[in-house]
């Protein structure tokens, strides 16, 4: 069955109530030919070993601690904060505690 994305207009809820931050998933919730909205919940200690994308990214934490590593240092963002960061660029990141956040890629084709 293929994934529904959201459609122009609809509410997403990004953070829900009692929910268990303890399992790692992650979820594409719009994708368009310019931008992919993904939710990402990350258990503390899990992390995405270094890689690039085309496009632009920004990453939005909601809660928790998620320490992310590009440039040669490494930023740690906490519930509220976001990071922007051009295409191409080399980056990993791990979650310090239970962490959810929100992912914007823009593509390039």
């Amino acid at each position: 069955m293929a994934l529904q994305h959201a459609s122009s207009g609809q509410v997403i809820q990004l953070q829900r109530d009692g929910e268990d931050a303890s399992q790692f998933a992650s979820i594409a919730l719009a994708k368009t030919n310019d931008i992919e909205l993904i939710r990402l919940v990350m258990p503390a200690g899990k992390g995405m070993p270094e890689h690039g994308v085309k496009g632009d990214i920004t990453l939005q934490c909601l809660s928790g601690e998620i320490a992310f590593d590009a440039h040669g240092r490494t930023v740690t963002l906490r519930g509220g904060e976001m990071l922007f960061l051009q295409g191409g660029s080399l980056h990993a990141l791990r979650a310090v505690s239970d962490s959810v956040a929100l992912l914007t890629i823009v593509l390039r084709s």
